[in-house]
């Protein structure tokens, strides 16, 4: 059970990264502890929505083309990652400079925030991890990362937010050519 769940800690470690740098761009300013528990758990829950439907798509995927949707979906992780250091490198984005107090600043952060994890829901399927342990542990660091991020925000301001974002793209790309690679030696 340890490398299974290895795998999935890889892939939630690197989500977390996206959420705890826009939390940290949030966390510039003062937000107060129910606020941030709320934050968290609409970012989780985003995520684990945007896995499921990343999820439904690679399994139909998966019924058209056979075996080759493994290796589309960790195609997806690399893309994903790639567009995470893209991202980070550019100027900030609205998100965070969103006022999370409010539902639909709230709802337009999780959803932003989420968007990589539709790709990541593609692959997740193919990884060899039961769905229920993989949505519960990328649910759980998610809102750890959410609740680190705006916590440690306050201190360490701008710099962190684009160089977490740029260190998470990076390591979802490399998981994703990892587990290409370890698919087709039969590893894992």
């Amino acid at each position: 059970m340890g490398p299974v769940i290895l795998k999935v800690f890889i892939i939630a470690l690197a989500l977390s990264l996206d959420v705890f740098a826009v939390s940290v761009g949030v966390g510039v300013r003062p937000i107060p502890g129910y606020r941030k528990l709320r934050i968290g758990l609409a970012f989780a829950a985003a995520e684990v929505t945007m896995i499921c439907l990343g999820a439904g798509l690679g399994a139909a995927a998966g019924h058209l083309i056979g075996d080759y949707a493994g290796y589309i979906g960790f195609a997806a992780l690399v893309g994903v990652g790639l567009y995470m250091v893209k991202e980070s490198r550019s100027e900030f984005s609205e998100t965070s400079r969103l006022n999370l107090a409010s539902g639909r600043g709230l709802i337009l952060a999780s959803l932003s925030v989420s968007l990589d994890s539709l790709g990541v829901g593609f692959s997740i399927l193919y990884i060899g991890v039961p769905m229920p342990v993989s949505l519960i542990v990328i649910a759980c660091v998610s809102l750890g990362a959410t609740t680190l991020g705006l916590t440690v925000g306050q201190m360490l301001g701008r710099w962190s937010e684009q160089n977490a974002a740029f260190y998470g793209g990076i390591l979802l790309a490399l998981t994703g050519v990892l587990f290409g690679v370890l698919k087709a030696l039969r590893i894992g």
